[in-house]
């Protein structure tokens, strides 16, 4: 009993160090940038509810050290230098040593060099593109990377739908969605796929008919389309109005789409962090508890922003210490099972963790929802 008053007193005490500063009341200062606006407010809402959620419960059980957690969000509406602008607010006026965020990887990547330098944790719920960690050892994330679920949906494709030939649409100037489309490419035809067409657009495009006209005369039996939902919803009505029935598969970016589209989207099918379905006791908790608290079934985003706050309280607790570079080496060693699967980071502090796909398709009350298909393994 003496060692474990010794252990929480520690921790209190170190609590105040970590956050560089304190809160109203003593608390523990969690920086938070998201995009609470603008066209990927969907994400930002999401994963900022999942952090809400787990600072709630964490809060509920004591705190760490006895000490209460605080959020203080900023809103970065998608843009890299409403990011950093963000950042350097949540570090200089509001003390914080570990920001969470942002959603997107062009945010995100603005300002992981400055929380590198300044030896401020950032975990990235969802930021998927590789250079997201190049920054340093200080940079983390709760999301698998590009590579990888591009190669997904690119296994999916072909081995599960059983594509011959796939078209795909991608946003040139987009780094998300040039590396997805690249990764599913290398995947489709390692499994004996063919490319029947590759079209392009630039950001802000809503017209897509001349490149949806080139895919249809390509006669695919699949399109991919690596883009964020806004677009996606935009490109699949355009397709099913051309006459274009073939499924249709994304990446992560498509989640929020079942709320921002019709039934254009259905027979689409998309890699994702987070599967509702899940039977496994601690995600049907997390998923009865978010519903209870915010009224909807948690998406991918809340789910990645619960395990961000979750990851750096266990690596709290594993460093017996709130110092930022015994956190920072807690979280490099990291091995155990979270809300969107077992977690543990390879040399780049990317998580090694499986992938769900899910297909678009109509709930009993005739809204579209989404249904576990699978999962691959890395």
């Amino acid at each position: 009993m003496k060692k474990l008053a010794m252990i929480a007193l520690s921790l209190s005490m170190a609590a105040m160090g970590f956050a560089g500063g304190k809160a109203d009341g003593g608390a523990i200062t969690i920086g938070g940038i998201f995009p609470l606006s603008g066209p990927v407010a969907e994400y930002g809402v999401e994963a900022q509810k999942g952090i809400q959620l787990a600072i709630e419960e964490i809060n509920k059980a004591g705190g760490i050290g006895g000490q209460q957690l605080v959020l203080i969000s900023e809103d970065d509406e998608g843009d890299a230098t409403k990011s950093v602008n963000a950042f350097i607010k949540l570090t200089s006026r509001d003390k914080a040593k570990v920001v969470i965020g942002s959603l997107t990887s062009g945010p995100t990547i603005a300002v992981s060099e400055r929380a590198q330098a300044q030896g401020v944790i950032l975990m990235a719920p969802a930021a998927s593109n590789p250079a997201v960690t190049d920054a340093g050892n200080f940079i983390f994330r709760a999301c698998f990377i590009d590579p990888f679920q591009g190669t997904v949906g690119g296994q999916f494709a072909a081995q599960n739908i059983g594509a011959k030939r796939a078209a795909v649409l991608y946003e040139i100037s987009n780094d998300y969605s040039v590396g997805l489309q690249e990764n599913f490419i290398k995947a489709f035809t390692a499994f004996g796929g063919t490319m029947a067409a590759v079209e392009v657009y630039n950001t802000g495009d809503t017209d897509f008919n001349a490149q949806i006209t080139k895919i249809k005369a390509a006669n695919p039996d699949v399109v991919y389309l690596p883009e964020y939902y806004g677009d996606v919803a935009l490109i699949a009505k355009q397709l099913r109005a051309q006459g274009i029935t073939t499924p249709i598969v994304g990446a992560d970016g498509w989640d929020g789409l079942t709320g921002n589209a019709g039934d254009e989207v259905l027979n689409g099918f998309y890699t994702s962090n987070f599967t509702s379905d899940s039977t496994e006791p601690r995600v049907v908790k997390f998923v009865k508890d978010f519903q209870a608290k915010f009224g909807d079934k948690p998406g991918a985003f809340a789910a990645l922003g619960y395990d961000s706050m979750s990851l750096i309280k266990d690596a709290i607790l594993a460093a017996g210490s709130t110092d930022a570079a015994p956190v920072r080496d807690a979280l490099a060693n990291i091995n155990g099972s979270y809300i969107t699967g077992n977690i543990k980071f390879d040399s780049k502090r990317n998580p090694v963790k499986s992938a769900v796909v899910l297909e678009i398709v109509k709930g009993a009350d005739g809204k579209l929802t989404t249904a576990y298909k699978t999962t691959v393994n890395p």
